[in-house]
């Protein structure tokens, strides 16, 4: 009796390869800001490796230049919002 339960949907996730071990990069620059900006959110925290598909060292590559990049100033630290 399975009164009350809900069935759960199972998502089929596919398995995302690290865009930086297919182009074949070997460090990441933080002076290259599209590409910094691309792995930051529109509040200004880094993106996780589940939602980016980057491997781990490819991973603290991007955290390292988005932190040297937001000490020069490139990057904000968050982007400031206005209360209503």
């Amino acid at each position: 009796m399975n009164v009350g339960k809900k069935k759960m949907k199972r998502r089929v996730l596919r398995k995302r390869s690290c865009r930086f071990c297919k182009d074949g990069v070997k460090d990441i620059n933080y002076k290259d800001l599209e590409l910094v900006r691309r792995y930051v959110t529109e509040r200004g925290k880094i993106r996780a490796r589940r939602t980016t598909g980057t491997c781990a060292k490819h991973q603290r590559q991007i955290s390292l230049a988005v932190k040297r990049a937001r000490i020069l100033g490139q990057v904000p630290f968050r982007l400031e919002y206005h209360r209503h």
